[in-house]
């Protein structure tokens, strides 16, 4: 591949972060989700465990991503998410947020209620998740 191609395919690249916020120490099902994705083609970061709201926007800016993604296990998805949309207007971050979690249908219908892109639960298959990621960056 010549070098403008590789540059193309670069500005092309999807940046995703995974983020694993608040105390849950479960980080399984963050890291399979972020292996599926950058085996989709996609370049990801990951925070690790235990990340503030605060680390999780300063990671996004900083790492100039084009969507942030959030594994909660813990129960806290509500405040949590919110904590993480609010800091994202406070900061000026535009970008979609999706969910991953034992997140009951109520509290997933909430989510994307105030702005979750997509929420998905255990078991659901990688390329799904990687196809809905691809048309929120799109949007």
């Amino acid at each position: 591949m010549g070098l403008l191609a590789r540059l193309i395919a670069m500005e092309n690249l999807i940046r995703v972060l995974i983020a694993k916020p608040g105390l849950d120490g479960h980080d399984r099902g963050a890291k399979v989700v972020a292996r599926g994705l950058r085996d989709a083609g996609f370049e990801v970061i990951y925070t690790g465990l235990h990340q503030t709201p605060d680390m999780v926007v300063n990671a996004a800016i900083q790492e100039d991503v084009d969507i942030v993604g959030l594994s909660i296990l813990s129960g806290a998805h509500i405040p949590l998410v919110t904590a993480v949309q609010k800091m994202m207007i406070d900061k000026g971050v535009k970008k979609p947020v999706f969910v991953g979690g034992i997140i009951p249908d109520d509290d997933a219908k909430q989510l994307t209620d105030q702005g979750v892109f997509a929420v998905f639960g255990p078991g659901t298959p990688i390329a799904d998740i990687v196809s809905r990621v691809r048309q929120a960056v799109r949007r």
